[in-house]
C-alpha cells in the first residue's frame, strides 16, 4: 500500500497492552477510509507490540515503529517523520474516537484551506477517574466553539485537547514539538497562533478522553500547575508583554499571585494591580499600587492581564472591561 492516504494518526504508546487494542478499533471504524496509522512504540515492556502486530497483521493501514523509550516528545517527533499524508491527526493509546471523528475534522480542514488545524469536544471518561479540575476542564474545553474562542482562552488553558488534534503534516513538521520542559501541545498551540497559524474545532463531542493513574499529565511533572504558569508567562512575554516591562495585573488570588512571580523572572512588573475587595484598594504589593477597576482609565497604552481562575468571574471581568471600553486581544488578555 504505497499511494499516500489523505490522514494519518499519530499513536504514541507505551505499556498500553491494557488499552491499545481498543484504540485501534475506534480508529479502525472510522468513516473515512483512507488513513494510515502509524503506532510509535515507546520502549514498552508489556504487550503494546505484540498487540499491535496482530491488528496490523489483519489491517494493512496500521503499523508499529520503534522508538527506545526517549519519552513522549521524542516518540511524537520519531512519528511525526512516519506521517506522508497531507493531514496528521493525533490519538493516544487509551482514548476512543468517535466514528465521523476524522471524516469531521478533514472536511473543516478542506473547506477553509487556510486553517493549520483543529480539535473537537470530548468526553471525559470513566468519571470517577477525574478529579473536580480536570472534569471542570473537560467542561470549559466543550464552550470552545469555534477558531476566535481557541484565540480568545489560549492563555487560560489549552484550548484543544492534543489528542483531538488534525494538523496540516507540514504545519507539523515546520514547528514541531519542543522539550522545554512543561506542556509541548500546549507550547506548540501558542507557538503557532504567535505564527499567526489559525487553529478551529468542530464543535461535537468526537472523541473519549480517557483518564488513568499512569496518564502523562497525572504523573509527569512538566504538567505540573508552577509549570503551567511558567508557560505562560514565557508566551505572554513573546507576546502580549513583549514590547511592555510593565502592565496592569487584575487578580491576585493565588492564580494571579503565581503568575505575577513567573512574569517577576522575565522582568515585567505590574504597574498596578486592580482588586475588587475594598479592603485591599490602597495597598501595596512588592511596590504595585492596588486599585480598583475604575481607576484603570489613568493606566491607558498598559496591557492588561487578567489572571482569574474560574470561568464565571473571568466573565464578569470580562465585561466589566468592556464596559470600561477596553477590547480583548487588544487591550487585554485573560490568563488564568
Amino acid at each position: 500500500m504505497s499511494e499516500a492516504p489523505l490522514v494519518h494518526v499519530l499513536l504514541p504508546a507505551r505499556d498500553a497492552a491494557a488499552t491499545i487494542e481498543v484504540a485501534l478499533r475506534s480508529v479502525q471504524r472510522q468513516t473515512l477510509a483512507d488513513f494510515r496509522c502509524v503506532v510509535v512504540d515507546d520502549g514498552s515492556k508489556d504487550d503494546t507490540r505484540r498487540i499491535v502486530e496482530q491488528f496490523a497483521a489483519r489491517d494493512e493501514r496500521f503499523r508499529v515503529v520503534d522508538n527506545e523509550h526517549a519519552g513522549l516528545i521524542a516518540a511524537l517527533q520519531y512519528g511525526l517523520n512516519h506521517c506522508t499524508a497531507k493531514f496528521t491527526a493525533r490519538m493516544d493509546a487509551d482514548d476512543v474516537m468517535h466514528r465521523d471523528r476524522l471524516q469531521a475534522q478533514l472536511d473543516l480542514l478542506l473547506c477553509e484551506p487556510d486553517l493549520a488545524g483543529v480539535g473537537c469536544h470530548v468526553r471525559a471518561f470513566p468519571s470517577a477517574s477525574f478529579g473536580r479540575g480536570l472534569l471542570d476542564y473537560s467542561d470549559w474545553l466543550r464552550t470552545v466553539r469555534n477558531e476566535a474562542d481557541v484565540t480568545r482562552e489560549r492563555f487560560v488553558e489549552c484550548p484543544l485537547l492534543h489528542p483531538t488534534w488534525m494538523l496540516r503534516t507540514d504545519v507539523m513538521r515546520t514547528h514541531g514539538y519542543h522539550d522545554r520542559g512543561w506542556a509541548e501541545d500546549w507550547d506548540l498551540l501558542l507557538r503557532l497562533v504567535h505564527a499567526g497559524k489559525r487553529l478551529s474545532i468542530v464543535p461535537r463531542v468526537l472523541h473519549g478522553w480517557r483518564r488513568s493513574e499512569r496518564t502523562a499529565t497525572a504523573t509527569d511533572p512538566r504538567y505540573s500547575q508552577d509549570r503551567m504558569t511558567a508557560l505562560r508567562a514565557h508566551h505572554l512575554c513573546l507576546s502580549t508583554l513583549l514590547d511592555h516591562a510593565s502592565y496592569v495585573l487584575w487578580g491576585h488570588g493565588d492564580t494571579g499571585r503565581r503568575l505575577r512571580h513567573a512574569l517577576l523572572s522575565h522582568d515585567r512588573h505590574p504597574e498596578v494591580i486592580v482588586e475588587v475587595d475594598p479592603r485591599k484598594i490602597g495597598q501595596r504589593i512588592d511596590g504595585a499600587l492596588v486599585v480598583p477597576p475604575s481607576a484603570l482609565a489613568r493606566y491607558r497604552g498598559l496591557p492588561i492581564v487578567v489572571s482569574v481562575a474560574n470561568s464565571g468571574p473571568r466573565a464578569i471581568v470580562r465585561q466589566r472591561l468592556a464596559e470600561l471600553g477596553c477590547t480583548e486581544g487588544r487591550d487585554f488578555v485573560c490568563a488564568a
